[in-house]
């Protein structure tokens, strides 16, 4: 997982995008080390805009990773766990990252695009949900030797 994340790294910023080396939003970040890591998405997203965050109570992002991954206790996220940030309190979350370890994350930001940054105490106290991947199918279905 965090090589997988590692491998997006100066992937420029694109809004809705999932392509690396050519752009990707935090979601497409995400969407992107999934197909690496588990295989075809599940779930089709739809169209969305910058804003999408800042308006709303439902936590959309957080009820759908919630149907494909597994969720965990952010207290116990570790390298390779899925972070969601609440951007500002009173908002739902909006923001996607990939823990590394060493107090740090993988993630995509305007104008920055996807870096691996220190895990401050300002980012951490934004963690609102986190999530494992699922094992990959692929994994699955191995033959026993």
């Amino acid at each position: 997982m965090i090589a997988a994340a590692r491998g997006w790294l100066g992937t420029p910023y694109h809004d809705q995008a999932s392509v690396k080396g050519v752009g990707c939003d935090c979601l497409g970040l995400a969407r992107g080390i999934w197909r690496e890591v588990v295989g075809s998405e599940t779930l089709p997203v739809p169209p969305y805009s910058r804003d999408w965050g800042e308006i709303g109570s439902r936590e959309v992002l957080a009820e759908n990773a919630g149907r494909v991954m597994i969720r965990i206790d952010p207290a116990e996220a570790g390298p390779g766990a899925v972070v969601l940030f609440r951007m500002r309190a009173g908002a739902i979350v909006k923001h996607v990252g990939i823990l590394t370890g060493e107090g740090a994350f993988v993630h995509s930001y305007e104008r920055l695009g996807v870096i691996e940054e220190p895990l401050t105490t300002a980012w951490r106290r934004r963690i609102a949900f986190a999530f494992l991947f699922p094992r990959p199918a692929r994994a699955l279905h191995k033959k026993k030797t």
